[in-house]
């Protein structure tokens, strides 16, 4: 028996970042966005929030870019705030490394199994798609998914 799981975000992860102010390591992401045009250049970053003292920090999306090479779509999500497009720019490689952050997506997905009607079965073959980029140990998946309890071990 085949069964499709699918690792599904439920909110954005939290950054981990120093912050400037109190020396926390977690910035909560909201979907927030400042654009700054200077003549024909764009600056662009997504606003974090300290999760200790609530101390806004920036994070840089386009630096210096001539209006003319930024997407046109890509301007309007960060004029309405898209968090979409949040949960994108945190999961794309270049952003994380040009702010020197990582993420923490305890608490921020779920395993969708389609159900505990597969419990039963002697053996299963499962199939596991992931809607985002979460770095999730294969035990841990295996252990939600047959609602295995298991000791914490730094996972």
């Amino acid at each position: 028996m085949l069964i499709d799981w699918v690792v599904m975000p439920t909110c954005l992860p939290t950054v981990l970042r120093r912050c400037h102010a109190c020396a926390s390591g977690r910035f909560r992401a909201n979907g927030k966005f400042r654009v700054n045009a200077n003549h024909k250049l764009l600056d662009a970053w997504l606003l974090v929030l300290c999760a200790a003292c609530g101390d806004t920090a920036k994070l840089t999306v386009l630096e210096r870019m001539n209006v003319r090479s930024v997407r046109p779509g890509l301007l309007d999500r960060m004029h309405d705030n898209d968090p979409g497009l949040a949960a994108e720019l945190l999961q794309d490689p270049v952003v994380r490394r040009r702010n020197r952050i990582a993420l923490d997506w305890d608490d921020a997905w779920r395993l969708d199994t389609g159900g505990s009607d597969h419990l039963d079965r002697e053996v299963i073959d499962v199939s596991v798609r992931f809607a985002a980029r979460i770095p999730v140990r294969p035990v841990r998946l295996i252990a939600e998914g047959f609602g295995l309890s298991r000791p914490r071990s730094g996972d």
